[in-house]
């Protein structure tokens, strides 16, 4: 392996003792050259963009969490990320489902235990599924996006379960594939929120490869090999102990800090290596891994009930000002293609919808003057003395999300649109995403390998980043609600492709979205990094990673 290029940093973000370890601990006992035998031993140092915020699963979608959530917990059905197939895990099987999909029998392993020496038996199961399918209001613990319909779970004996909804929920199986049914120990169901949040993390219990060993507070979390770990799914080829003794999970905000401190020899491996970046990881000894997403593409959402957005033609008009291949060109590289829709074309039930979102500018001007919007002497549109103003996010999570905002300003301006870009830390941008009138241009994107990710998504009862559902109770397009429903509570593949396939229909008629490209999460590594692998939206698996000497 060729040497690094040394970079001066860690001054930047990441503190000197953090990093000054990685000589000592990186090398895996065993010595195994790259790409050799699997060696057992070390600490692999990772770079995190942004800190966790939750490790309550329904809640740990976003991705500072998932990369937690998934090396601490088992679940008991595995999503193979390459062929998209259920496979067994803590189930001995794939359920067996009665026939309207509305009750899912699950027999469990037996054996298997948390951490903390307690039993993942079948009561242990229901209270999990119990909590992540109904919340608790008092506790403030939200369901989980992922389950539909759920009624109640039943103990049939002590290795077999059953699960009752109140109307078909054929993603079921899948769902108890994801982090956000993460399984964790009784006791530690029985936390509330804030218990679930930073500070709390060593309290965690769950049954996977990985404990949480350490955590300092908003800046490092340390994982431990758990020794008697026995019971991953069979697809991942490595059965017993994860061969790593460690991961030290670093934040590391800047991205000149993520990729130096990797190609330098500092670290093992970093999430969100920008495009800019990625011709870095190119050099010898190191290597890029970009892994799909499956799901909701990288986009805009157009709030329609906003006065501004009420009129069609409006939202119609900056879907033909966008240049959506001008921005993929300038600011992405071939890992992030252009959207042909909706979902990306690795999503379960993707439907290109790509006639809806040409770049048209003529037809852009004329739609903005069919609308009212008419250019003042300087050029700005305004009807009735109401200027064209939007305002987008900052999408913190989303890759060069103030880059595309900023390029999105610069088009319309053209138009004489002006757009606001709305910037802040993850607590403002959340504490704005849901307030009318706050933010016109939602960007964003969601990764779930199943046809519910639309509902997730879209829903008014899910993240309904469209705002179809208002504070005051009201929604704007219940039918889109009924689509998205449907989508959730169709029985059969061939049922729920074609409700997703009506669900994007109607979203790319009503001119809501517009889809940017497919994004995934690129991590870059150094060579000694060995078997590497992430689940079916991205989130790192550390289970068969190694490091090589």
């Amino acid at each position: 392996m060729a040497s690094f290029t040394r970079r001066s940093v860690l001054a930047l973000s990441i503190s000197v003792p953090a990093l000054a370890t990685l000589a000592a601990c990186g090398a895996s006992s065993g010595g195994a050259a790259a790409g050799g035998e699997p060696a057992s031993g070390g600490t692999l140092v990772y770079l995190e963009p942004q800190t966790w915020t939750t490790l309550y699963p329904p809640s740990a979608g976003f991705y500072p969490n998932g990369g937690i959530v998934n090396n601490v917990t088992d679940r008991l059905l595995h999503q193979n990320p390459e062929t998209l197939e259920l496979e067994p895990w803590i189930a001995t099987a794939l359920p067996e489902v009665n026939e309207d999909a509305t009750e899912y029998t699950f027999t469990l392993r037996e054996g298997v235990t948390y951490s903390d020496g307690s039993p993942l038996d079948a009561e242990n199961v229901v209270k999990n599924l119990d909590l992540f399918g109904l919340g608790d209001a008092a506790r403030a613990l939200t369901v989980s996006e992922a389950i539909n319909n759920y009624d109640r779970g039943e103990v049939i004996d002590p290795v077999t379960v059953r699960f009752h909804f109140t109307a078909p929920a054929p993603g079921f199986a899948q769902a108890v594939s994801t982090i956000n049914s993460g399984l964790l120990s009784s006791a530690t169901l029985d936390r509330d929120g804030q218990q679930f949040g930073p500070g709390n993390a060593t309290e965690i219990i769950g049954s996977g490869p990985f404990v949480i060993a350490e955590e300092k507070l908003g800046t490092q979390v340390n994982l431990a090999v758990r020794e008697d770990y026995d019971w991953a799914p069979a697809s991942l080829q490595h059965t017993g102990r994860a061969r790593l003794d460690g991961i030290d999970i670093i934040v590391a905000a800047e991205d000149s800090v993520r990729v130096g401190t990797v190609t330098s020899g500092q670290a093992h491996l970093a999430r969100q290596i920008e495009a800019p970046d990625e011709p870095q990881f190119a050099a010898e000894g190191l290597s890029l891994h970009a892994a799909a997403t499956n799901g909701v593409n990288n986009g805009l959402n157009f709030r329609f009930r906003d006065p501004l957005f009420e009129d069609i033609r409006t939202r119609q008009a900056l879907i033909a000002a966008i240049d959506r291949q001008a921005i993929v060109d300038t600011l992405f590289t071939a890992n992030y293609p252009l959207a042909t829709g909706a979902l990306a074309t690795t999503a379960l039930g993707h439907l290109d919808t790509s006639e809806h979102y040409a770049h048209a500018p003529e037809i852009a001007i004329s739609l903005l003057e069919e609308a009212g919007w008419v250019a003042g002497p300087d050029g700005t549109r305004a009807k009735d003395g109401v200027p064209l103003t939007l305002t987008a996010n900052e999408a913190l999570p989303q890759p060069r999300s103030r880059e595309v905002i900023t390029l999105i300003q610069e088009q319309l301006a053209e138009f004489g649109i002006t757009v606001t870009l709305l910037s802040g830390d993850q607590a403002a941008q959340d504490a704005a995403r849901a307030e009318p009138g706050t933010v016109q241009v939602y960007h964003s994107m969601v990764g779930r390998a199943d046809f519910d990710v639309l509902k997730s998504q879209y829903a008014s009862d899910n993240r309904n980043v469209l705002l179809n559902l208002e504070p005051d109770g009201s929604i704007g397009d219940p039918e889109l609600d009924e689509l998205l429903a449907a989508v959730a509570s169709t029985p059969g593949a061939e049922g729920r492709t074609e409700a997703s396939a009506a669900a994007q229909t109607h979203l790319a008629e009503q001119a809501y979205i517009l889809p940017l490209f497919e994004e995934p999460q690129v991590f870059g590594l150094a060579d000694a990094v060995q078997g590497f692998a992430t689940e079916s939206v991205g989130r790192p698996s550390f289970l068969g990673t190694w490091l090589a000497g």
